[in-house]
């Protein structure tokens, strides 16, 4: 498949945000006062920035992105007007926690929340955690309920979008509670590096398993099963169908090399995981805030780099059934 840029910046970005969302809405809901204000504040309106950039982003893909608001009126049937009725609905716990966060860091006498105030910050943080818990899931089903795509429909799919949305969150996370220098809760201290560390690992682990489940896979059809000449021996094309490129070899027929794809899942896997994993426990390590903080952008950096290599790959390593029409055809690398 051909890998649009914008494609790939929707699904980075608005999965990074949508993390972050989730894990801020996890922690007011465990607990109102596990973060400082300031940091509630920023993470929310980060992760809120984000959603917004990463949805404004996949409009550009459309051929005609001022008709995308008519995706939303198949919501019964296409997981693609599910994803933006789900990430229409997270702004409305974001703008209600936003505002809670506020009142609390300016309030006369900053402390814990009010036994109200409190109750209402837990209730819209599990809301805002399940709405962007459902944006990541209808996402990823976006992808993996095309049968047409074999890279794709599998078990791997759905839980590396949601890994990957949740290692971008945490690195946020961590980056922002860095920087903010704002005072958490005791056990938020060691648990943020131990998220990342954890996500990071799972979220390596589960991309070689995918990899390796790419390479091995046979195709589910092939020329012969298309066409149902098998059983009179070896089906070719005689000739290609098409005398120049079309949409459909744009879109469908990338092919990256082998050599090129190998190389590109190991820096991959060394800029979203080993790199973020060994910035994140320097950092706790550290001191000196600056220099945790130093180490928190960093780690940010790398991984985002790496999420975005993994997504190309992602996009790029997928082949359509209906390239089986233009057998022998080449995308824009040759194999």
């Amino acid at each position: 498949m051909h890998p649009a840029l914008s494609v790939i910046f929707f699904t980075v970005v608005s999965g990074t945000g949508y993390g972050l969302l989730f894990l801020i809405g996890i922690l007011l809901a465990i607990d109102p006062a596990a973060c400082d204000p300031v940091v509630a504040l920023l993470s929310i309106g980060s992760g809120g920035v984000l959603a917004a950039a990463g949805l404004t982003s996949s409009t550009l893909h459309l051929g005609r992105p001022l008709r995308a608001w008519r995706a939303f009126s198949q919501w019964r049937s296409s997981w693609l007007s599910r994803e933006g009725v789900a990430a229409l609905l997270c702004f409305v716990p974001i703008v209600v926690l936003g505002v809670l966060a506020w009142q609390q860091r300016y309030a006369p006498a900053p402390a814990e929340p009010a036994a109200g105030a409190a109750l209402a910050m837990r209730a819209t943080g599990a809301v805002l955690a399940l709405a962007a818990f459902a944006t990541v899931f209808c996402t990823a089903r976006i992808y993996s309920s095309l049968k047409t795509i074999a890279a794709w429909h599998n078990g791997y799919v759905l839980p590396g979008y949601l890994l990957l949305g949740l290692l971008g969150g945490a690195l946020t996370l961590s980056t922002i509670r860095a920087l903010a220098g704002g005072n958490c809760a005791p056990w938020l201290q060691p648990g943020v590096p131990l998220l990342v560390a954890a996500t990071a690992i799972a979220a390596a682990w589960l991309k070689h398993a995918y990899w390796r489940f790419i390479d091995s896979s046979t195709p589910a059809s092939t020329s012969a099963s298309a066409t149902g000449l098998g059983r009179f021996g070896t089906v070719r094309g005689v000739e290609a169908p098409h005398t120049e490129p079309n949409y459909l070899t744009h879109e469908m027929g990338f092919v990256v090399a082998r050599k090129h794809s190998a190389r590109l899942r190991r820096i991959a896997v060394l800029a979203f995981a080993a790199a973020p994993v060994a910035l994140v426990v320097i950092a706790a390590l550290q001191p000196s805030s600056r220099a945790a903080a130093f180490c928190s952008i960093v780690a940010l950096l790398a991984g985002t780099i790496g999420i975005f290599i993994e997504r190309w790959l992602f996009f790029a390593e997928a082949k359509h059934v209906v390239m089986l029409y233009y057998a022998g055809t080449r995308g824009s690398i040759e194999e």
